[in-house]
Parts: C-alpha cells; sequence; structure tokens
C-alpha cells in the first residue's frame, strides 16, 4: 500500500511539473515571437549604415579619425552577452566554449571582458577572467546600448583596446542559434587600406557639409547598431532555446507520467492477484 501511495504522488509531482513547464514553454514562445520580429526587422537598416559607412570611410584617409586607426597596443575587449536565466539547455554553456575555441588559452589570460548576463559573468569569475565592466542589471540589455557603446569608444580613442569583439548567439531558426563573434573595431572591413580606386570613384549622392563631419556621429551610430544588433539577436536566440528545452522538460514529464501510471497499474494488480490467492489458500484450508 505504501508503494502506491508512493508512486500516486510521484504520478502527481510530474503532472505539476508537466504544467509548470508547459506554462514556461508557452510563456517563451510568446517573447519569442517578439523577440524574432525585432531581430529581424533590424538587420535591413544595419546592412544599410554598413554600406554606407564602408562607401563613406574609403573615400578619407583613416588615419585622421580617431575611430578608424588601428591601435598597436592596448588589450583585447570582448563584450559577452549571455542571459541573466537558466532553464535555457546548452545556450550558454555553447557559448562560453565557443570562446575557448575561438581565442587561444594564453591569449585570454590577458583580454578584458564585458558583460551583459550573469552566467556570462560568473563563467568569467569562476575561470579567472578579467572582468571590467557588468551591464546585467536593469532588463531588457536594450537600456545600455548608450553605455556600453560610450564605453568601448572612449577606450578606443584612449588606446585602452585594440580590438573588439561582440560574443553572442546569433539567431538563426527557433531550432539553432549559432554562437558568433564579431570584431567591430578596428574596423578592418571597411577597406581601410586606402584603396585609390575606391577614394577617386564619385559618389552617387552629394554629401553635406563633409564626410568627415558625417562620420564623427555615423561611426558611433554604427557602432550602437551593431550593439543593438547583438543584444536582439541574443534575445532571440534566449527565448527561442528556452522553450525548447521547456518543451522538452514538458514531454519527459509526461513520459515519466506514463511510466509511473504504468507501475502503478502493475502495483494493484499485483495487490489484487495476491489477495485473491489468500482467499483461494484459505477456502483449500478450511475444506
Amino acid at each position: 500500500m505504501a508503494s502506491e501511495r508512493l508512486i500516486k504522488r510521484r504520478i502527481k509531482s510530474a503532472g505539476n511539473i508537466a504544467k509548470i513547464t508547459k506554462a514556461m514553454q508557452m510563456m517563451a514562445a510568446s517573447k519569442m515571437k517578439k523577440a524574432q520580429n525585432l531581430a529581424l526587422s533590424g538587420r535591413p537598416y544595419a546592412q544599410k549604415i554598413a554600406e554606407m559607412v564602408s562607401t563613406f570611410v574609403a573615400k578619407i584617409d583613416a588615419d585622421k579619425h580617431a575611430l578608424l586607426k588601428i591601435n598597436e597596443k592596448g588589450k583585447t575587449l570582448i563584450v559577452l552577452i549571455s542571459t541573466n536565466k537558466g532553464l535555457c539547455g546548452g545556450f550558454n554553456a555553447n557559448l562560453t566554449r565557443s570562446i575557448v575555441k575561438w581565442f587561444k588559452e594564453e591569449d585570454l589570460k590577458n583580454f578584458v571582458f564585458v558583460t551583459m548576463g550573469k552566467r556570462g559573468e560568473n563563467f568569467l569569475v569562476r575561470n579567472q577572467r578579467t572582468l571590467i565592466a557588468d551591464f546585467s542589471d536593469n532588463l531588457p540589455y536594450s537600456k545600455h546600448i548608450g553605455s556600453v557603446t560610450k564605453y568601448i569608444v572612449d577606450g578606443y580613442i584612449k588606446g585602452e583596446f585594440k580590438e573588439v569583439y561582440l560574443v553572442y548567439n546569433n539567431f538563426i531558426s527557433a531550432l539553432q542559434q549559432d554562437p558568433t563573434n564579431k570584431k567591430i573595431l578596428p574596423m578592418s572591413e571597411f577597406n581601410l587600406s586606402g584603396n585609390e580606386a575606391d577614394k577617386t570613384k564619385p559618389l552617387e549622392f552629394i554629401v553635406e557639409p563633409k564626410i568627415e563631419t558625417i562620420l564623427d556621429s555615423l561611426l558611433i551610430n554604427y557602432l550602437e547598431n551593431q550593439v543593438r544588433d547583438a543584444i536582439m539577436e541574443s534575445a532571440a536566440s534566449e527565448h527561442s532555446a528556452r522553450m525548447i528545452a521547456m518543451k522538452n522538460a514538458t514531454d519527459n514529464a509526461l513520459e515519466l507520467m506514463d511510466l509511473l501510471t504504468l507501475e502503478y497499474n502493475k502495483a494493484r494488480q499485483e495487490k489484487i492477484t495476491y489477495e485473491i490467492a489468500e482467499i483461494v489458500t484459505a477456502r483449500l484450508a478450511v475444506e
């Protein structure tokens, strides 16, 4: 009897877990849809502003702008975007493992980190990395875009950083989120070598007052957009990963309920069979 009561309690517990994980799955699905729309809607703007910066940068001498020059000294900065909460499968573990895979161990000892997400912060502290700033409080992370960008720009202009990377999970689909590292400084992807053909090729539009003046604000806007894009991609990836993790948890809880119900029925059948056997044995004994 005690065994039956124990199995019934386990069935009830599994049912309660299934209800909780199902509710969390639905919440994550709702948030994922909104975050996915934000991430996808921002991609065309990110592409266009990158094209504009690339066009303007090719027309000027890179050494004349503080954000276009290449710093020979300084440390490599990694902006790590993770999550504050868990229950999202291997989302954060895959990201932190990728950092070790992308960069050499001896290099990581000299890197400095800025984090958005307590999970990333805990990983860095646990592995004794150099954490210089954390922007994990006051969700959503988009509130910190201006502060993070200013921190990056000021450090690069002062020569404290020679490279800046964004490390985050890129949203591919609800079932796939790829760990990504993107170098945003120095802007070597914008052909800073000074190709003469690009410098002399006329623009298809008029620039006023002049390219250098526009770049002062455009480059800041570009970097802000890079940080914003990484945050939006990470948010969509987080909710997708949590939705899938909660779906798997719900399926496992329901499967466990089925197995426990089968075990409970077997226990009841054994008890009934045992009682019938006792009755038959007693009757035979009386006869």
